[in-house]
């Protein structure tokens, strides 16, 4: 009872808080807006488009006055490794001497570190891609893919071999792997037998490993996969029931052939930033402990320069919440009593990269870091949810007792932990919760993830959600 009154002691002693909640779609939808363009190419760190992110945001920040937290230009640097595919690129399929050639975008989408290739070669289908025979399981036994290409399930199986775990899987171990026994390239396919099958997408997360540049990496489309097995007597949802039932790899040579050819750029490290403003407390003591905002910048390029994805929801979304909620702050000549860290994070997409480093060079001790807020994917579905809230209880509760004052569109569902770019903060035993939308994920990776499907009155409501809640920590 007593944190609830000092809650409403806030709200009612100080309205100069509550008038500047005011959230604008409007504001929100112009910087997604801006941060979808074909300007920007999709934002991948290490190309031009992300640079320009990167600079609109820093000079945002300091139209605000916001202290640099980064160091020169706002910006905190890191090394990342990256990728960029180049145009000429094509991909076909060969049947019967008759070639039928294919769409960048609906029909394939290049993996981020595919290597460079121009070849014409048969196919071999091989599973789910593994070759652990120390588990009593190998797609690639029985079967010969020298100078071919391997046709493998994206994921691994859904199951594991009886009291084992498969021990690697992502999609560089599975192009590894195939190189090994002799494949000249990799085409990825999602499990047919899903309810709703996973669309081509664009994606950077790749795994440990080196790179191997002359390694095409391709994920089609199912109805290629389908043309692909025309002739061979068994389809591709037959294979998965039956290696899903039995536990048994069932790989096979196909009757046509795939001609393509795709070229890389590729750098084993390149610098990128994170974008870092703090907007300072203005209590003499507890401005030396700090809220972090958070939410990620980058998304997953363009390519060949034939298409880009906006990734409007992902993370345009997250950005343009934590840019009006930096603005709503500076907006007002009272500040909360604890300083406020507005963090945009680059290569989230790889692996939390961005974040992580910034969890490991915070600009004041850890120990000063009362919560970590994450915003990802928050313009486009049908309601809010706060994640966090198993394990950040009283942050959680905040959240709620707001929302049921304010949008009542706060579900109860929540977890524990982190997440994305806040699991690294957890990791440090730092409070963290995670805004976001139910059923965000429609579009995700997809060239539909555009400022057109966001649904603005609920970015707004999100957005306030978060700001509030912020200034509720940031000044109790």
């Amino acid at each position: 009872m007593k944190y609830f009154k000092s809650y409403l002691l806030i709200i009612f002693l100080s309205p100069s808080f509550i008038c500047f909640a005011q959230i604008d779609k409007r504001e929100l939808m112009k910087t997604v807006e801006f941060l979808t363009s074909k300007e920007l190419a999709g934002r991948l760190p290490g190309h031009a488009g992300y640079d320009k992110a990167a600079n609109f945001i820093s000079s945002e920040l300091a139209k605000l006055n916001l202290k640099p937290g980064g160091g020169s230009k706002y910006f905190q640097k890191l090394k990342v490794e990256y990728a960029e595919i180049l145009a000429p690129e094509h991909f076909s399929i060969i049947k019967n001497g008759k070639k039928t050639e294919y769409k960048l975008g609906p029909d394939y989408v290049y993996r981020g570190f595919t290597g460079s290739g121009k070849l014409t070669a048969p196919v071999a289908f091989c599973g789910y891609g593994l070759s652990q025979p120390e588990l009593g399981y190998d797609d690639y036994e029985g079967i010969d893919v020298k100078s071919k290409i391997a046709l493998v399930f994206k994921y691994n199986p859904k199951w594991n071999p009886d009291g084992k775990t498969f021990t690697k899987g992502n999609p560089r171990e599975k192009a590894i792997v195939a190189a090994k026994h002799g494949a000249v390239g990799i085409l990825f396919v999602s499990f047919p037998n899903d309810a709703e099958p996973q669309k081509p997408i664009g994606s950077v997360i790749h795994g440990e490993g080196e790179q191997m540049e002359s390694f095409p990496e391709i994920h089609i489309e199912l109805n290629l996969a389908d043309e692909l097995f025309e002739g061979s007597g068994k389809t591709l949802k037959q294979l998965q029931t039956y290696i899903d039932s039995t536990k048994t790899p069932s790989s096979l040579s196909l009757h046509h052939q795939v001609d393509l050819e795709v070229h890389t750029k590729y750098e084993k490290e390149k610098e990128v930033v994170n974008v870092i403003g703090i907007w300072e407390g203005g209590d003499p003591k507890l401005k030396d402990e700090y809220l972090i905002l958070g939410a990620h910048l980058d998304h997953v390029g363009e390519q060949a320069g034939k298409i880009y994805f906006p990734g409007a929801n992902d993370n345009a979304s997250g950005s343009a919440a934590l840019l009006e909620i930096a603005r709503a702050f500076a907006s007002q000549s009272e500040r909360p009593k604890r300083s406020i860290v507005f963090a945009f994070f680059a290569s989230e997409e790889q692996g939390w990269y961005g974040a992580t480093h910034f969890a490991n060079n915070l600009p004041f001790p850890k120990e000063k870091v009362k919560a970590m807020f994450n915003l990802d994917c928050v313009g486009f579905g049908d309601s809010i949810q706060v994640g966090g809230g198993k394990s950040a209880v009283t942050l959680w509760e905040t959240a709620k007792r707001i929302d049921s004052e304010n949008d009542r569109l706060m579900v109860p569902a929540t977890w524990s932990g982190g997440g994305a770019d806040a699991e690294p903060f957890y990791q440090k035993g730092i409070p963290t919760i995670y805004f976001v939308t139910t059923n965000s994920y429609k579009h995700l990776h997809m060239l539909s993830d555009k400022p057109e499907t966001l649904n603005p009155k609920l970015f707004e409501a999100i957005a306030r959600l978060a700001y509030k809640t912020a200034v509720f920590e940031a000044s109790n």
